[in-house]
C-alpha cells in the first residue's frame, strides 16, 4: 500500500480515538458534581477509555481503536453537606470520583494528539497534491 495513504489511515484512526476520548473527558467534567438522587445513593462514576492497536488487513497498517469504555473504580469522595438531598443520616454526601485537574490534563493531551493527527492528514494531502501536480507538469 502507498505510504501516504497508510499515513492518512493511521492519522484518521487517531482522530477518531481522540475524539471519543474528548467526549468521555467532557462527560466526566460535566458530571463532576452530580450526586445520587437519594440519600446515600452512588453519584456519577468517572468513565475511562482504553485503546488498542488493530491491524488493518487491507492496508497492512496498525491503527488505534477504542478497546473499551469502563469506569474508574476508585472510591467516591465524601463531603459534609447536611442540607443536600443526597446526604446520608450523618450529613455526608457521596461525590463523584472525578478530579477536574486530571480531566483537564487528559483533555489537553487528547486535544494536542487530535491536532497532531489532523496536521498529519493535512500534510499528507499536500504531498499527494504536489505529487499529482509534478506528474501533470512532466507530461
Amino acid at each position: 500500500m502507498d505510504p501516504l495513504i497508510a499515513a492518512s489511515k493511521i492519522a484518521s484512526s487517531g482522530l477518531e480515538a481522540q475524539s471519543t476520548r474528548l467526549r468521555i473527558v467532557s462527560e466526566n467534567i460535566a458530571n463532576a458534581r452530580s450526586t445520587g438522587d437519594t440519600p446515600g445513593a452512588d453519584p456519577y462514576r468517572r468513565k475511562i477509555i482504553t485503546f488498542e492497536n488493530e491491524l488493518d488487513r487491507a492496508s497492512q497498517t496498525e491503527l488505534v481503536k477504542v478497546k473499551k469504555l469502563g469506569f474508574d473504580r476508585s472510591d467516591f469522595i465524601q463531603e459534609f453537606e447536611p442540607g443536600n438531598p443526597a446526604a446520608d443520616e450523618k450529613g455526608f454526601v457521596k461525590m463523584p470520583n472525578v478530579n477536574i485537574l486530571i480531566e483537564m490534563g487528559d483533555m489537553r493531551e487528547a486535544n494536542r494528539t487530535y491536532e497532531a493527527n489532523l496536521q498529519t492528514i493535512k500534510q499528507t494531502r499536500e504531498i499527494m497534491s504536489s505529487t499529482i501536480s509534478l506528474l501533470k507538469a512532466s507530461q
